[in-house]
C-alpha cells in the first residue's frame, strides 16, 4: 500500500502527499482524484488572463457561427488540469523535463467534467535524490470519452530526499485508513480522499502538509469581494499610519486558508456545521507561510444522520516564525465507511 501519513509521534501524524520516485514501477497505473467540473467563468479567465485573442472562447455570439455552436475551453487550461490533477500522486515532482506530445482529441464546454487517469511509461535513475519518469496522462469526460492524451517526462523526488525532507518524519504510517490509494481488481491504484469517520480517533493530531504562503493580491481581492473595505485590508498608506508594514489579510481570509489546508485529511467531509471558541493571535500580512495542524477532540454517531458522524476538531495555525496566528473549533459531519457513501457511485 502507498501512504499519505508519517508518524511523529504516538498521536500525532505529519501529512506528505505524492509518491516517491522509488515507490514507482513501470507499467503502473493511477486513477487520479477528484476530478474538475469546467465552467464558462474558468474558459474566460484563461483567454483573458493570458491574452487568447480567439474569440471562440469567450464571446457566445461568435461561436454560434462556427462548427462548435458554443464556447469552447481553452487548450492551455486542459493541459494545466491534465498536469495538476495528478499531483496526489506525482504532487513531489521536482520539474517537467519535456512533453513529447500534447494530444486533444475531443472538444471540451462548460459543463464537461474531466477525469485523469496516468500510466507509468518509463523509469530512469538521475542520483540518489532524484529519478526520470516518463508518464502518459489520459483525461476523460463524464461520459468516459477520451478528451486528452499528453505524454512527458518529469523528475520526481525520491521518497527519503526533497526540500521537505528535514520537516517529514522518517516513518510512513502503514495502516490501511491512511492509504493514499486502493488498487482496483484490474490493478490500476485508485486516489482515494480524506479519512473515514470511523478512522478519525479522538486525541489524534494531523499537521497539515503542504503549507500555504499569502499573496498580496489574493488578500486586497479577498477582502474586496467580501465587502470588507476597512482601508487597513487594501490601502498601503492607511496601513502604514496605523503602525502596519502594510495591508493585512483579512482575518476571516487566514481562517478560511486553515480550513482549505485540513481537507486532505477531512475529504469526507459532508458539512461543516459551524465554529466555535475562535481566537486570533498576530497579525497575517502578505508573504506569510501559515501551516496548520488539527487535533481530533470527539467522536460520536449522529442521531439524525445515520450514514454520517460527528466529529469536533480544533485547529491551530502558526506563521513562518513560529506565532500563532489563530485557533477554533470546528464540528463537522463526516461520512461513515460502513454505511452508504457517494464514493463507489461517483467513481471515486
Amino acid at each position: 500500500m502507498h501512504t499519505s501519513y508519517y508518524r511523529v509521534d504516538d498521536h500525532t501524524y505529519f501529512e506528505r502527499f505524492g509518491l516517491g520516485f522509488d515507490h514507482l514501477n513501470v507499467g503502473q497505473k493511477f486513477i487520479h482524484r477528484p476530478g474538475v467540473t469546467f465552467s464558462q467563468q474558468d474558459n474566460v479567465n484563461e483567454a483573458l488572463d493570458s491574452v487568447n485573442s480567439a474569440m471562440v472562447h469567450f464571446d457566445q455570439c461568435f461561436a454560434e457561427h462556427t462548427s462548435w455552436r458554443k464556447n469552447i475551453m481553452v487548450s492551455t487550461l486542459t493541459l494545466q488540469r491534465l498536469i495538476g490533477m495528478t499531483t496526489k500522486t506525482f504532487g513531489r515532482r521536482r520539474r517537467i523535463v519535456a512533453m513529447s506530445s500534447i494530444a486533444l482529441t475531443k472538444a471540451i464546454f462548460a459543463g464537461d467534467t474531466l477525469y485523469v487517469e496516468s500510466e507509468v511509461i518509463g523509469l530512469e535513475d538521475i542520483d540518489g535524490d532524484l529519478g526520470r519518469v516518463t508518464l502518459r496522462t489520459e483525461g476523460f469526460n463524464q461520459h468516459g470519452e477520451k478528451v486528452a492524451t499528453l505524454d512527458y517526462t518529469i523528475e520526481l523526488w525520491r521518497s527519503a530526499a526533497g526540500p521537505d525532507r528535514e520537516q517529514c518524519p522518517d516513518s510512513p504510517v502503514m495502516e490501511a485508513r491512511f492509504a493514499s490509494h486502493l488498487q482496483r481488481s484490474d490493478g490500476a491504484w485508485l486516489e482515494q480522499v480524506g479519512v473515514f469517520f470511523e478512522d478519525l480517533r479522538a486525541g489524534e493530531t494531523f499537521i497539515h502538509s503542504p503549507r500555504r504562503t499569502i499573496l498580496a493580491e489574493e488578500a486586497v481581492l479577498h477582502a474586496l469581494r467580501a465587502l470588507d473595505w476597512n482601508p487597513q485590508t487594501h490601502d498601503a498608506e492607511y496601513a502604514r499610519a496605523a503602525g502596519l508594514p502594510g495591508p493585512v489579510v483579512l482575518q476571516t481570509w487566514g481562517i478560511g486558508i486553515a480550513v482549505a489546508l485540513s481537507t486532505r485529511t477531512f475529504g469526507r467531509v459532508t458539512v461543516n456545521l459551524g465554529w466555535s471558541d475562535v481566537k486570533f493571535g498576530v497579525d497575517l500580512m502578505a508573504g506569510d507561510t501559515i501551516e496548520a495542524r488539527s487535533t481530533v477532540l470527539d467522536t460520536r454517531l449522529s442521531r439524525s444522520r445515520p450514514d454520517e458522524g460527528v466529529v469536533t476538531v480544533l485547529t491551530t495555525v502558526h506563521n513562518q516564525r513560529g506565532e500563532f496566528v489563530n485557533s477554533y473549533q470546528r464540528v463537522l459531519m463526516v461520512y461513515r465507511r460502513s454505511a452508504p457513501n457517494p464514493y463507489g457511485a461517483a467513481g471515486y
